[in-house]
């Protein structure tokens, strides 16, 4: 099997103009790793060139339009690039080179933008005037199993109710059905005693109050403070003859103010429920 040998500079003619410094050039536009074909973009047609060379490189001979023919009747026809045989000089080491390198390339990774992840929207919640109330009895979770099964088999989706087969919405009414049936009992006898204690304890308050009613004047008078005995027993007394009344205010008037007015509406409405 043939060996590819590495280009060699033949000639020390080049194109006349400065040569490429390595630290001037981009470090992604030059490659220069350890067993693979030395390359650089050529400054003037911007395509990847091969460099020729050990120690004095220099950009392969190349077409301007990526002719790859050869021979004199190729020179005359195609047109020659300016950068061709553009001398390139080594002014820093492989390793300073390949440090930029590795630096161009994680501050290029860091001006990528992060990937968005769009999260599916939520449907909108059923309004409350649709929603189904919970069963809480038996009877009541029966009710909504027999109706759906009535609808599920008569739709035409592939996962309805037939025969011994339930549906997710049928197995989970069946599930709380049969949990209602299992806990009627515990829960009946539940209500029944919430239901004594209430009654025991509306008792209590009842005979509480009644034995506060039925207390003597006295002691009421006594469990109400002194304050309320002294009124009560100032209100006992009557007021002296001559003296002031209690009562402040003005005077109530005891007679119709017109008397011949009253005795006209008192003989009209006389008449009026004659008629009645």
């Amino acid at each position: 099997m043939s060996r590819t040998r590495p280009g060699r500079v033949r000639t020390k003619r080049d194109n006349g103009r400065p040569p490429l410094l390595l630290s001037k050039l981009k470090p992604q536009s030059i490659n220069l790793r350890e067993g693979e074909t030395r390359t650089i973009i050529c400054p003037d047609c911007e395509r990847w060139r091969r460099l020729m060379g050990e120690t004095q490189l220099k950009i392969r001979e190349h077409c301007a339009r990526e002719c790859t023919a050869s021979g004199d009747a190729a020179r005359e026809k195609h047109t020659h690039c300016p950068g061709s045989d553009q001398a390139v000089r080594l002014d820093i080491s492989i390793e300073q080179w390949g440090e930029a390198m590795l630096a161009a390339d994680s501050t290029a990774t860091g001006r990528r933008s992060a990937r968005q992840h769009y999260k599916p929207i939520p449907a909108p919640a059923q309004p409350v005037m649709r929603m189904s109330p919970v069963p809480t009895t038996p009877d009541e979770a029966l009710t909504v199993y027999r109706s759906h099964l009535r609808t599920c088999r008569s739709s035409t989706l592939a996962a309805r109710c037939a025969g011994s087969h339930r549906c997710s919405e049928g197995a989970r009414l069946a599930a709380l059905y049969a949990e209602l049936e299992q806990t009627q009992p515990a829960r009946r006898r539940e209500a029944r005693v919430e239901e004594a204690r209430a009654r025991l304890q509306a008792a209590r308050t009842w005979t509480q109050h009644t034995e506060r009613t039925r207390a003597p004047k006295k002691s009421l008078a006594k469990r109400s403070g002194t304050a309320v005995e002294d009124a009560n027993n100032t209100c006992r007394t009557s007021p002296a003859a001559g003296g002031v009344s209690g009562f402040r205010g003005p005077q109530i008037p005891l007679g119709p103010q017109n008397q011949q007015a009253h005795d006209q509406r008192r003989a009209a409405l006389g008449r009026q429920y004659a008629r009645v």
